[in-house]
């Protein structure tokens, strides 16, 4: 993509609203654009971030068995009414009356349809287990909405369902997820660590909160070093196997956010693998057994005939939500620094004299080459002063700044930018379209 052809209105000024440093950025950087309290338009460059946010995510849930469906934003009343939720839940809850007087609610989650859907078109134990999962809009009065797509009114989430027949094979089934929400985080290159959750009325140990260590986390945190330094399943993982040895391993040390420390528990852990920090949900992962089946008659038949209510689970991930929470990870006071899978654009191609017939040359020759070589890429062909161009580029903090000008050119050579450590290489103008090439493909090799 060419950057005179683009649309990107960054921002020289903080806005005044921005308190913390992924909505300061993604302002900036003209990746959003504020359209109401809690609720953004999703500009090109923050687009294009989001949407490799929910690939990654997709890839995951498909390797572990689950099947995508979608399902609508607006929702009736009377399923709520169901559950006994709809009048339970709040302010939170858009409520909305259509021209026919009926009662209809924006959806703020789906526990609610997903169950009426299963119950529609499952009867047999025989059709168990099912793994159901949707990427979709969702909409949440908050009463303050702050911190940019941290915490906004409406926002990207994907949440999946379990349906078995007892709590035996849900727990495999939460397994299934407990390993796919490894290694999605790791595939957007944050570390995100699973930690213990209330699971309220239901009791037991199925319930986990997925936490990126930040500094400008929601919430305090508590953990053992030794799981931050723990390896990622690889892609090769059996879904279909034993993964409880998986779980076992990543719940077998300290982790719990405030609400769930136990100090008296976490001083048990030898002094130098404690870690005291601040982190982010960017993912939760709960077994509630019948609490929906129960009271909408969501069963099958059994072995005996005798019919069941499905043993059911939710498996969530804010999806825009994390995008602010991969830039409160990576960033410093110019501008984001993006992991390659989830960068917009893997390399910033810079033309320090637009208008010179060789740079130009050099330059067009290198955004062919790097293009066919699958290599993702903006070329600020525009006709700025060198510092507003670098400046820029740090601002929206591709991975790799390829710098182009006559200097250089009269040696045969190109600079690039490391964004993420700052440290600048020089190569050889023939050579640095597969060096970057290679670099950026071994990076996405972890898929």
């Amino acid at each position: 993509m060419r950057l005179s052809r683009y649309y990107l209105p960054v921002l020289k000024e903080t806005p005044s609203e921005a308190q913390i440093a992924s909505h300061r950025l993604m302002l900036r950087a003209g990746m959003i654009r504020q359209e109401g309290a809690g609720i953004y338009a999703w500009l090109p460059l923050g687009f294009r971030v989001l949407k490799k946010i929910e690939q990654i995510v997709r890839e995951e849930q498909d390797r572990a068995g689950a099947a995508e469906m979608l399902m609508p934003t607006i929702q009736q009343a009377d399923l709520w009414r169901e559950s006994g939720r709809y009048d339970a839940y709040g302010k939170e809850m858009l409520r909305i009356t259509d021209r026919a007087d009926r009662e209809m609610l924006f959806g703020p989650t789906n526990e609610e349809m997903i169950t009426e859907i299963f119950r529609a078109g499952v009867r047999s134990y025989k059709d168990l287990p099912k793994l159901l999962y949707h990427i979709q809009w969702k909409f949440r009065d908050e009463i303050r909405p702050r911190f940019g797509v941290m915490r906004g009114r409406e926002f990207l989430m994907k949440d999946s369902y379990s349906f078995d027949i007892d709590e035996e094979a849900a727990r495999k089934s939460y397994y299934k997820m407990f390993v796919a929400y490894l290694r999605t985080f790791a595939r957007l290159g944050v570390k995100a660590i699973p930690m213990r959750a209330d699971t309220g009325p239901i009791g037991g140990d199925l319930s986990h909160e997925f936490i990126v260590l930040a500094e400008t986390g929601e919430s305090a945190v508590f953990c053992d070093k030794r799981l931050v330094e723990m390896d990622t399943p690889k892609k090769d993982v059996d879904f279909d196997g034993d993964l409880k040895p998986i779980f076992d391993q990543f719940t077998s040390l300290y982790a719990a956010t405030d609400e769930m420390h136990d100090k008296a528990e976490f001083d048990n852990v030898d002094a130098k693998h404690q870690v005291s920090a601040r982190g982010i949900e960017v993912g939760h992962i709960f077994f509630f057994g019948d609490k929906y089946s129960k009271p909408m008659k969501a069963v099958v038949a059994g072995p005996d005939g005798n019919e069941i209510p499905v043993q059911m689970g939710s498996y969530g991930v804010g999806v825009s939500r994390l995008m602010g929470a991969i830039i409160e990870a990576y960033h410093d006071e110019n501008g984001c620094k993006w992991p390659i899978p989830v960068a917009p654009y893997q390399v910033g191609l810079v033309n320090l004299r637009t208008g010179d017939e060789a740079s130009d040359a050099a330059c067009e020759k290198l955004y062919a080459e790097l293009t066919s070589k699958g290599v993702e890429v903006l070329y600020d062909d525009t006709a700025g002063r060198p510092g507003e161009k670098f400046a820029r580029m740090d601002l929206i903090g591709l991975p790799y700044q390829l710098v182009i000008g006559p200097r250089g050119l009269d040696k045969g050579e190109a600079e690039v930018k490391n964004r993420s450590t700052d440290e600048r290489e020089t190569f050889a103008i023939d050579k640095v379209g597969s060096v970057l090439a290679e670099r950026i493909a071994e990076a996405l090799d972890y898929a």
